[in-house]
């Protein structure tokens, strides 16, 4: 199990990561993060649904709600302009993040 901290520091990311592509719903959201991540990051909503509101406090997603036959109302999130220049800004720092703790820890790729 990772450290939350860990976690917490790389949800933004993540999310704003995944609905680069297309819009999403939080419950949408947390099944690709645990999907992709082969189970390694599993977000709950009590963590996940406070994120998504502070990145769209701060306009870097933009909600709507959707209503589609069958199915109850869901708030779909996608990213602003200003979502996907904080997006690139946090990639770049990332990588060189996981850049200078792999030279200090001696972790390699394979």
């Amino acid at each position: 199990m990772l450290n939350v901290e860990l976690k917490k520091g790389s949800a933004e990311l993540l999310i704003l990561s995944l609905v680069e592509s297309q819009p999403r719903h939080g419950y949408e959201l947390a099944r690709q993060i645990e999907r992709q991540t082969e189970g390694v990051l599993h977000f709950y909503p009590a963590s996940l649904y406070p994120t998504l509101y502070r990145l769209e406090q701060r306009g870097w997603l933009r909600a709507t709600w959707v209503e589609k036959p069958g199915q109850r109302r869901r708030r779909y999130y996608r990213l602003t302009k200003a979502g996907q220049a904080v997006l690139a800004e946090q990639r770049s720092t990332w990588s060189k993040f996981v850049a200078a703790v792999n030279r200090i820890a001696g972790v390699s790729h394979a």
